[in-house]
C-alpha cells in the first residue's frame, strides 16, 4: 500500500467551503481513480492547517493518478482557499494494524 500525504494551510473562514468541497467533489473523483483505497482530511480549525491522506494499492497507482492530471485537477480546485502552496509526499506504508 502507497500512501500520498498532501500538507495545506486554507483560510480560517473559508474551512466549511473546503470541507462542501472536498466531500462533494474531491472525495468521488478519488473514489473513481485505479488503485484508490481510502481518504482522509485531518483539519485544525483554529489555524487553518490540514492534511489530504489518500492510500493506494501501490506506488505505481498513486504515481499513475498524477500523470493522468487526477492529483492536479483536485488541487486547482482548492487553490481558492489556499494561504500557501500544498506540499506533497509520498510514502510506503510499512505498517497497517
Amino acid at each position: 500500500m502507497y500512501a500520498r500525504l498532501t500538507k495545506m494551510h486554507f483560510d480560517i473562514e473559508k474551512i466549511e467551503a473546503v470541507l462542501r468541497l472536498y466531500n462533494d467533489s474531491i472525495v468521488p473523483a478519488a473514489k473513481s481513480q485505479k488503485g484508490f483505497k481510502k481518504i482522509y482530511m485531518f483539519l485544525d480549525h483554529e489555524t487553518g492547517k490540514g492534511y489530504s491522506l489518500a492510500l493506494w494499492d501501490s506506488k505505481e497507482d498513486a504515481i499513475a493518478n498524477e500523470k493522468n492530471l487526477y492529483y492536479q485537477e483536485q488541487i486547482v480546485k482548492l487553490m481558492p482557499f489556499f494561504r500557501g502552496n500544498p506540499i506533497r509526499e509520498g510514502f510506503e506504508v510499512e505498517v497497517d494494524a
